[in-house]
This record gives structure tokens, C-alpha cells and sequence, in this order.
């Protein structure tokens, strides 16, 4: 019965209310606060219109640009029994890198002229012995009998010297360049510090850092008729490998046939080896070119036994057998061939 009461007096309270607005010219409060809210969309929608506008024209821009980019798939760890499978990376420069050497045994070609080269001549006396024998001599000798022996065997045989005269190695390697030699073999005798040294060694082109080499091709190239200008060139041909590694094998050829046959004569002497050295006279040739020291005039008994010419002839024999050997085995004659064969055979 009390509600009813309150919910009658509320119902009084808002007519009387409603009609004091009425009379006053105020709305009634619901259709004020519809106004309100109605006011409200509208500055909503107002305040809603320029943010549309700016979202839909960051999806125009974002529509134009191309898609993110994916990130880089990261490979799988190769397996270890896979890893050898995997090919590696060439290095960098494998692409250019240097031809390998030439084998010399590619160009099986005859000898048929040979350049002798007797070391010395004129004011270049070369060593000298107590005995009287002097270095320029006795080459003179050795090639001139190696050159009766070549001849008789249908080479064609020049020499830089026939008799005793100056003449530079710069005119001797163009002697035997304008010949078109095959080969050149330059004579000489030895002279060693330790005087009880004796033997025979030969010489082809090529670099050393031995001190003793040092000093003896700076002695032999003393008369090179060559000047400062001419170094570039000069070492240029310090490296020509197919003709230096020829050069090499005539050397070790006639080195060995040197020690062989003058070592029955005299049994102390020694195989001094093949040695690689800046011989201006083998610098200057174009031709498969070597050294020989056929003696040593620094030892007693050597000196001795040069004074007989019997074993100048035995070293131009041995001289003309180590010439002949090496001539077969680069025509790639039988005979070579079948030497070659049975050295690589088990």
C-alpha cells in the first residue's frame, strides 16, 4: 500500500513538472535528452568523417606498394656424411690462374747443329794452374777435339772461337742464336776453393742462392758485353720453361757421361752434380744451352792429368757421348724410349 503511495507521488511530481516546463517553454526532459544525443552523432560523425578519409587513403597508398620482402629462408645444417657430397667454392682467382708448365717431352726434335762454346779467349785467361796450363788453352783444345768427333757422327758443328781471341758472351749467344743451333755447350775448367776438391759439374740456366755459385757466375760473366739496359731482357729468359727444363735434362745427360768415363780414369774423382746457375753465356742463347767445368785445375792430380793429351781427348769423348745420349732421348729414338720405359717400370 506504501509503494502504491510513492509511485503515485512520483507520478504527481513529474506531471507538475512537466507542466511548469511546458508553461516556461522548456522541453520535457526526454525529448531533451534525445536532442542531446542526437547533437552528439553528430559531432561523432563530424569528428569520424576526416579519420575515414585519411585510413582510406593510406590503403590507396598502401595498395601501390609492392609486398614486404620475405626473409631469407636459412638452409638446413648439412648432415657430416653429406658434407663431402656438398661442392666447395672455387677460390677467388681459380678462374685466371697460371698455365701449368710445358713438358719438354711433348717436342721430340732432332739435333742436328750444335754450338761449342770454348770459355775464354784473349785477355780472359780463366784459371790458371802452377804448371803452366791456363784455362783459355786448354777449352780451346777439349772443343776442338769434341768438334772432330761430332762431325765424324753427321752433326753440323760450329764454334764460337777457333782460335785465341777475345770475343764477349753477348757475341757468343748471338753466334749461336743466328746459327739455329739446337743446343749449346759452353767448355770450361774449375777452379775450387777447398784445392783438394776434384771433379766435374755442369751447369744449366736457372736461379741459386748458393754463395759459391753466387760468386762464380758473377766471375764468369764479367766479359758479357751487356749493359744495365739490357737486365729487363736478361731475366725475362731466366725463366723460359721448356727451353730450361731441356736444358736441364742435356746437363744431367752430359754429367753423367762425364763422371762415367773419366772416372775409370781416375777413381778419386767426384760427381759434383747438375746445378741450376745465372750464366750470362747460357742467359744469351735461345737453344738448349749448358755449362760444363770438365775438370778442376785448383787440384794437383786433375792439373796434372790436363796436361796429357790423351785425357783431353777422353773428356771430348765424353763430352761427344753425353751430346749423342741426349740427342736420342729428344728425337724420342727407340732406344731412349725403350731406357725411359724400363726407369718407369717397377
Amino acid at each position: 500500500m506504501a509503494n502504491k503511495d510513492r509511485l503515485k507521488r512520483q507520478i504527481l511530481r513529474d506531471v507538475v513538472t512537466e507542466n511548469v516546463d511546458l508553461r516556461e517553454g522548456r522541453l520535457p526532459r526526454p525529448l531533451i535528452r534525445a536532442r542531446r544525443w542526437r547533437a552528439a552523432m553528430r559531432i561523432s560523425t563530424l569528428a569520424l568523417v576526416p579519420l575515414a578519409l585519411l585510413v582510406s587513403a593510406r590503403m590507396l597508398f598502401t595498395l601501390g606498394d609492392p609486398p614486404p620482402a620475405r626473409a631469407a629462408a636459412v638452409p638446413p645444417p648439412v648432415q657430416p656424411a653429406l658434407a663431402a657430397a656438398v661442392p666447395k667454392a672455387a677460390p677467388a682467382g681459380a678462374l685466371f690462374a697460371d698455365p701449368r708448365p710445358v713438358d719438354a717431352s711433348v717436342f721430340p726434335l732432332e739435333v742436328r747443329k750444335i754450338v761449342i762454346d770454348p770459355g775464354h779467349g784473349g785477355d780472359s785467361l780463366g784459371t790458371r794452374a802452377p804448371l803452366g796450363l791456363v784455362e783459355k788453352e786448354l777449352t780451346l783444345d777439349i772443343a776442338g777435339r769434341l768438334r772432330r768427333i761430332l762431325e765424324k757422327e753427321s752433326f753440323q758443328v760450329l764454334m764460337t772461337r777457333e782460335a785465341d781471341g777475345e770475343i764477349s758472351l753477348e757475341q757468343r749467344g748471338r753466334l749461336a742464336n743466328q746459327a739455329q743451333a739446337d743446343i749449346f755447350v759452353s767448355i770450361h775448367v774449375n777452379w775450387i776453393e777447398n784445392r783438394r776438391s776434384r771433379g766435374v759439374e755442369t751447369y744449366y740456366l736457372g736461379p741459386t742462392n748458393d754463395p759459391y755459385l753466387t760468386r762464380l757466375a758473377a766471375s764468369e760473366n764479367r766479359e758479357s758485353g751487356y749493359s744495365m739496359a739490357d737486365m729487363r731482357q736478361l731475366l725475362n729468359r731466366l725463366y723460359a720453361g721448356v727451353r730450361q727444363e731441356k736444358s736441364r735434362k742435356l746437363a744431367e745427360t752430359v754429367q753423367s757421361s762425364l763422371y762415367q768415363a773419366l772416372g775409370k780414369v781416375s777413381p778419386e774423382i767426384e760427381d759434383r752434380g747438375v746445378k741450376a746457375a745465372p750464366f750470362i753465356v747460357l742467359l744469351t742463347t735461345e737453344m738448349p744451352a749448358i755449362l760444363a767445368e770438365v775438370a778442376s785445375l785448383s787440384n794437383e792430380e786433375e792439373a796434372r792429368l790436363l796436361t796429357k793429351p790423351l785425357y783431353r781427348q777422353y773428356i771430348a769423348e765424353a763430352l761427344a757421348e753425353g751430346i749423342r745420349g741426349y740427342a736420342k732421348s729428344v728425337a724420342g729414338s727407340p732406344e731412349a724410349a725403350a731406357g725411359e720405359k724400363g726407369k718407369a717400370d717397377p
